[in-house]
């Protein structure tokens, strides 16, 4: 592959709109939705928990968690409805 056809992707990509590339958007944003999230990440992001304790967490079963090959990855919606429910 040419450095020409690569710069010319990237030029494409970077010129299109984030509905475009066919991943679903936040609402306020227009940023890709992330579906899944790290442990660490989801444990920060939802709870403040440091890296330790979101593993605990989840390993205790409060983060939910689905094993994608190797990867154990927290998927958004079933923590945000577990959330909703807890209210």
């Amino acid at each position: 592959m040419s450095i020409h056809k690569i710069s010319k992707r990237y030029r494409e990509n970077i010129n299109r709109e984030p509905a475009e590339t066919g991943k679903p958007t936040t609402k306020k944003s227009g940023k890709p939705e992330e579906i899944t999230l790290s442990i660490p990440e989801a444990g920060k992001r939802y709870f403040d928990l440091s890296r330790n304790g979101s593993y605990a967490a989840a390993d205790r079963g409060d983060i939910p968690t689905v094993r994608i090959g190797k990867l154990r990855r927290v998927p958004v919606r079933i923590l945000e409805r577990r959330l909703e429910a807890a209210r």
